[in-house]
């Protein structure tokens, strides 16, 4: 398996179009899935590919001076458990720290609400991320938001 960094835009929203697509456990409302597929375009962009074929992708934003967060990871579903999301994360670690960021941040659906999301808070946690903060209604009341943090 491969990380590749992507910088080319209609890559990038190819990618993620058809990562996310493939998940509609975790990226089913079409309005917010696009808007994950738009702002793709102007992150930095990580691709994972198994024998020249994409099997996921993680992108970064900018929301400080010194902070990155993690804005969209997918894998495909037939992919989970493999240490794909890892290897992305790792190199995307990797990345942030030759740019001297000093920490990361990603937010998720809290603990608790969704199989699927209990699944991705306890990958963030075996990452390193800490417990920030409870967001009850950022993003609507049946999904409070989770808020991880991580110093690099």
């Amino acid at each position: 398996m491969v990380i590749e960094q992507i910088d080319n835009c209609g890559r990038k929203e190819e990618i993620a179009r058809r990562v996310l697509e493939a998940l509609p456990d975790w990226f089913g409302l079409k309005e917010s899935r696009e808007t994950y597929i738009q702002e793709s375009k102007t992150q930095y962009f990580f691709a994972a590919m198994d024998q020249n074929e994409i099997v996921g992708f993680l992108c970064l934003k900018e929301t400080g001076k010194a902070t990155l967060e993690i804005s969209v990871m997918g894998v495909f579903k037939e992919y989970h458990r493999r240490g794909i999301g890892t290897a992305l994360f790792m190199r995307a670690q990797t990345f942030a720290k030759e740019k001297e960021y000093r920490f990361f941040q990603v937010k998720t659906v809290q603990m608790g609400r969704y199989r699927e999301y209990d699944a991705t808070n306890r990958f963030y946690l075996s990452l390193g991320f800490q417990e920030f903060e409870i967001f009850p209604t950022l993003w609507d009341e049946w999904n409070p938001c989770q808020v991880y943090v991580m110093a690099l």
